[in-house]
């Protein structure tokens, strides 16, 4: 039992990549108040987990209402961590990438805080596939849920943070930290699609 928790919150971790987000955040603030600081932090945080939350809810059965298996779901969903890990070892990292979307039309909390330097693609599959209504039970999508939810409220305070680890770690250690959850990634992904494979043709 607690394997499967410590799983699932390290694949949360990895996709939702709390630590990647910081230098974003620090990039998209520098002129923001202390207080409006705190503020975004809070508010993207908000934001990412009634987004996750919604498809944590409600992803399965939008698939099913659309008549995809979910074990579809899950070789695809593998296959687009997989891509997503795979840019995060190869290509810019999510630190480098996320930087470029700025957009001083929008709020800096929602986009790209919110959407997608948290709540990413990645973490809105991985999120339904943590969740699969045929495996587990609600209690143990409620479980899933909390460790969601833990995972946002470490990121906050990370946020919080954010001017302190950055002096710490600098660009160059988040953008490392960001390649080595990619590696763990790809590894997760790569189950996800034999898991899926598996069930789809019941081997």
């Amino acid at each position: 039992m607690l394997e499967t928790y410590l799983q699932d919150f390290i694949v949360l971790w990895v996709v939702i990549d709390p630590i990647g987000s910081v230098p974003v955040f620090i990039s998209h603030t520098t002129r923001l108040t202390a207080q409006q600081k705190r503020q975004a932090a809070l508010k993207a945080s908000v934001a990412a987990f009634f987004i996750l939350l919604f498809f944590l809810s409600l992803g399965q059965i939008i698939l099913e209402a659309m008549k995809i298996p979910l074990e579809s779901f899950q070789i695809a969903g593998g296959l687009v961590l997989f891509y997503f890990a795979f840019t995060m070892i190869f290509g810019e990292s999510k630190v480098e990438s996320e930087m470029e979307m700025k957009d001083k039309r929008v709020d800096v909390a929602i986009f790209p805080m919110a959407v997608p330097s948290l709540a990413s693609p990645g973490a809105m599959m991985a999120v339904v596939l943590l969740t699969d209504n045929s495996t587990f039970s609600i209690w143990e999508q409620i479980q899933t849920m909390v460790i969601m939810l833990t995972v946002i409220v470490v990121s906050y305070f990370l946020l919080r943070a954010a001017g302190k680890i950055q002096s710490w770690i600098g660009d160059s250690g988040a953008a490392i930290v960001s390649r080595v959850m990619g590696l763990i990634l790809a590894a997760v992904a790569l189950n996800s699609v034999l898991e899926g494979i598996k069930t789809y043709f019941g081997i």
